[in-house]
């Protein structure tokens, strides 16, 4: 399951990811912003990375109007490693190599077209489990 969240920066393209992942057959929460009027990232930051780290789901999305706010927002809560992604490869690595467990997007920044196959890429690419990249996680994480 999907925990997905955003501000106003990010209601539109948060609009459009969901119905990607209706599509896809995905199960996701909203957690917010309901509408697009003016509002507070770290709301939604931190909801959807506290959903993500208490197990509950397995990976989030976070995107506000450039995803650098909601991202460092969610990179505060012990457990997360939110990575703000703006192409394929960046989403693919930080899987493969950070086992990275939110995405976050800039609404503002990159287009529809681009974001739903950023999201694919993020979603479908596991975690490689390699020794340096799992020791590499645990030095961020002490």
């Amino acid at each position: 399951m999907i925990a997905i969240g955003s501000d106003h920066g990010g209601f539109e393209l948060k609009q459009e990811i969901m119905a990607h992942l209706k599509k896809r057959g995905l199960e996701y929460r909203d957690f917010g912003t309901y509408t697009p009027d003016s509002c507070d990232y770290p709301v939604y930051g931190r909801a959807v990375a506290q959903a993500v780290a208490s197990g509950e789901y397995e990976r989030g999305i976070l995107i506000c109007g450039t995803g650098i706010g909601i991202s460092i927002t969610a990179n505060k809560t012990p457990g997360i490693r939110a990575a703000l992604c703006t192409d394929c490869f960046s989403a693919e690595a930080t899987r493969l190599h950070n086992d990275a467990n939110i995405l976050a997007l800039g609404g503002r920044v990159v287009g529809p077209g681009l974001a739903l196959k950023i999201v694919d890429t993020f979603l479908d690419t596991p975690f490689s489990g390699d020794e340096r990249h799992i020791r590499r996680i645990s030095m961020i994480e002490e």
